[in-house]
């Protein structure tokens, strides 16, 4: 067999033989704002609170699950640090999105401190702020057991 051939064939079978791993909270389309309509429509009939780290607007949606949106205008710097801001946020959202009321479409805009924030305090101010404007979620609690005596 050719080396080059060899090579593709061994890279094709490295990346197909990757475990899923499904246990890992993910981030799907369903809770993403994805076209400009429904940012309009947030920006038009919602509200907005603000932090030092954050500006965020808000709007019911009427669906099970909150959606999220966000914008990183390029005042914040160049596209390397523009797209870290999205990937930091975005990992936060994905990780505590359970935190956070069900039924809103949010958008979020990153002030320029974002970038130099360390993530533990990035994470806790954007719950803060999410969950002052929105909502916290309301935890399920297990059915309780019941009790027998014996």
């Amino acid at each position: 067999m050719d080396e080059k051939f060899w090579r593709t064939a061994a890279a094709r079978d490295a990346i197909a033989s990757r475990p899923y791993n499904r246990s890992r909270p993910g981030f799907p389309r369903a809770c993403r704002l994805l076209h400009r309509p429904e940012y309009e429509r947030v920006y038009r009939s919602g509200k907005r609170r603000s932090n030092r780290l954050f500006t965020l607007h808000f709007a019911p949606n009427g669906l099970e699950c909150s959606r999220f949106g966000m914008s990183v205008g390029r005042a914040l710097g160049g596209a390397v640090l523009r797209n870290r801001i999205r990937r930091r946020v975005r990992e936060i959202l994905r990780h505590r999105r359970q935190e956070i009321s069900s039924g809103w479409d949010i958008i979020l805009h990153p002030r320029g401190t974002v970038a130099t924030v360390n993530f533990a305090e990035l994470g806790n101010e954007l719950i803060s702020l999410l969950q002052s404007a929105v909502g916290a979620a309301v935890p399920t609690a297990p059915p309780a057991l019941p009790h027998t005596a014996g």
